[in-house]
């Protein structure tokens, strides 16, 4: 495929001998799921030129021509790199599930090639709080048109996050990620560019997305800032190579070059999904390409920096953000709105992982509140929220009153900054599950997602009997038995008779929660002896159903999506039984993985 002559080779930004890093345990559990598992270290690096300014809260780095690479599981964060020298700087991104954050450019930089490269296995990279904003020049640049700020190699198999970053006057693109249809994917949040050459955000992959971003050029002579070698060819938005790219909640302008917005180019199309937002300037759809824009996206753009977005480079290196106030969006440093005022954080610990749900009187939606990621994880289903986190944040806005909030594991919660005890809110079991006989003896067995206890005294504790936690088995002939649970219900089977159910004063058809209890084989991932927490996922080719064999835990963060299943473990034991074959598996950790064939034949 056709590649835009603006970079003339793919490996155009690292050293000859730049190899992608051994990325150990293959596959993601979904799109960024364990972003945040990215380890709490420093880089390991020489830093020639270093200087302290810890009293400032970061390091000051000299541009002498080096590359900082960054491996597997590193974080390089709270650093000044100074480019006042002239010389040339490279961050080389090397390994997956690794971070940049706090990072601030200072001067122009004079160097040949781009400043962040990224090229890795699969895992996710996250880059946050960086400043690129003082521009390049293509003085002595290795190509055509100068240097550029962050690119990202085809065959890269990275999900990126690019959020918080503000990128100006880079000759060569601002963001260049249209390999992404080769591989990996990416999401920008709350970034902003400007006056770039070529683009400011290029993409292309179905998994790309742009949130809350700004991009515009108004550099009308080029005589003027960064060096006086700001293309007047810079787009805004450049998608092409692969599927939809989604933008949401962003605004754009064309500027002295007449789109705003270009899908598609060198003979491969490109495709847009515009859902929000404003735009001013024309839309170019190459051949078969296709750009649809919703009836919300206003044709004034609001072109203020998002809030969040660092606006100099010790701003950005000590971990500071700019303050776009009057920008009338809105949009909080977050995506959120003034239609969901409130914001619920669960803080996770590096000690265990921490299972979480809520439930609110309101709206709610997602939020990256705190750097918070957001994950496919966590779900929403209606007004209440289940989801879990190790050593991350998750966080959510909401309108109206959180009802009920239940929390197993080291984690915390703060509502809007101020800590508080899940019990004070609503009932530990939530929900309750009546069980009525019909006049004939009957035989039963209840399993949920989350714990469950005996509350009624209609008949004797002693006639039902909870297996850990999570299942109940009881029998009855007349009369009725009342359980609280949490979580879901996922199982009701009667194994002599028959009997009436309700859950939270609803009829339900029991024949509708399935029966596995005849499933065959068992797959255990036990967590006990793991080094932390470990995520795991998995696809079978039958059918499968949550365990509580050998002691499992029954979790409602735990996902079955049809014949795939995706969770965590900390110390503790996961199981499932599934008849079929296991034809995919992705683990995140050391957690050990027992597969039992016909386990109930043993």
């Amino acid at each position: 495929m056709a590649r835009d002559s603006s970079v003339p080779d793919d490996e155009l930004t690292a050293p000859d001998d730049a190899e992608a890093a051994d990325d150990g345990n293959s596959g993601l559990l979904h799109r960024r799921s364990y972003m945040k598992l990215a380890g709490g270290t420093t880089a390991a690096a020489t830093l020639t030129g270093a200087a302290s300014a810890a009293d400032k809260g970061y390091d000051v780095i000299e541009a002498r021509g080096q590359t900082i690479r960054i491996g597997r599981g590193e974080t390089f964060e709270n650093k000044l790199i100074d480019l006042t020298t002239g010389e040339s700087f490279l961050i080389y991104v090397e390994g997956a599930n690794s971070v940049l954050r706090n990072i601030g450019f200072k001067g122009l930089y004079r160097g040949g090639s781009f400043m962040i490269s990224i090229n890795t296995g699969k895992g996710d990279v996250l880059v946050e709080n960086v400043y690129l904003g003082d521009g390049a020049t293509k003085e002595g640049a290795d190509f055509v048109h100068g240097p550029g700020a962050v690119f990202m190699h085809r065959g890269s198999e990275a999900d990126m996050t690019f959020r918080h970053c503000n990128v100006q006057g880079y000759p060569n693109n601002g963001f260049y990620c249209s390999n992404t249809p080769y591989g990996g994917s990416v999401r920008f949040e709350s970034c902003f560019g400007k006056n770039n050459g070529v683009t400011t955000f290029r993409c292309g992959s179905a998994d790309d997305e742009i949130v809350n971003c700004v991009a515009y050029n108004d550099n009308t002579d080029y005589g003027d800032g960064y060096g006086g070698y700001v293309e007047a060819h810079g787009r805004p938005v450049w998608v092409w190579n692969g599927g939809t790219v989604t933008i949401r909640n962003s605004h754009f302008a064309d500027g002295p070059y007449s789109y705003a917005l270009v899908a598609g180019a060198n003979g491969s199309p490109g495709s847009v999904d515009f859902q929000s937002g404003g735009i001013r300037g024309q839309i170019k759809r190459a051949s078969g390409s296709t750009v649809t824009v919703a009836d919300e996206v206003s044709s004034d753009p609001d072109l203020s920096i998002p809030d969040g977005v660092p606006t100099s480079p010790e701003e950005a290196a000590s971990g500071g953000s700019g303050d776009s106030s009057g920008s009338g969006t809105g949009q909080s440093n977050d995506g959120g709105s003034d239609q969901l005022p409130n914001v619920l954080l669960v803080d996770g610990s590096p000690a265990d992982a921490t299972r979480y749900e809520f439930s609110v009187d309101g709206s709610l939606e997602h939020a990256n509140y705190e750097g918070a990621s957001i994950d496919d994880g966590d779900t929403i289903d209606g007004s209440t929220v289940r989801g879990s986190v190790a050593d991350w944040k998750d966080a959510f806005r909401f309108s109206g009153e959180v009802t009920d909030l239940t929390v197993d594991g080291p984690g915390s919660v703060r509502v809007n900054g101020e800590r508080v005890d899940p019990a004070d809110y609503g009932q530990r079991l939530p929900h309750v599950l009546k069980v009525t006989g019909r006049g004939t003896p009957t035989s039963y067995e209840i399993t949920v997602d989350g714990a469950i206890e005996l509350v009624s005294d209609d008949a004797p504790a002693a006639e039902a009997t909870t297996v850990s936690g999570s299942t109940v088995q009881s029998s009855l002939t007349d009369g009725s038995q009342t359980f609280r649970f949490s979580g879901a219900l996922t199982d009701v089977t009667f194994t002599d008779g028959a009997a009436d159910v309700t859950v939270d004063g609803e009829a339900i058809d029991p024949s509708e929660y399935g029966d596995y209890e005849m499933l065959p084989h068992a797959i255990v991932i036990d967590g006990v002896d793991a080094d932390g927490a470990s995520a795991y996922s998995f696809t079978v080719d039958g059918a499968v159903a949550k365990s509580d064999y050998e002691g499992a835990s029954i979790n409602d963060a735990d996902l079955i999506e049809d014949t795939a299943v995706r969770g965590t473990v900390g110390n503790w034991l996961d199981a499932y039984w599934f008849d079929g074959d296991i034809v995919d598996f992705h683990l995140r950790g050391n957690a050990a993985i027992d597969v039992q064939y016909n386990a109930r034949d043993q």
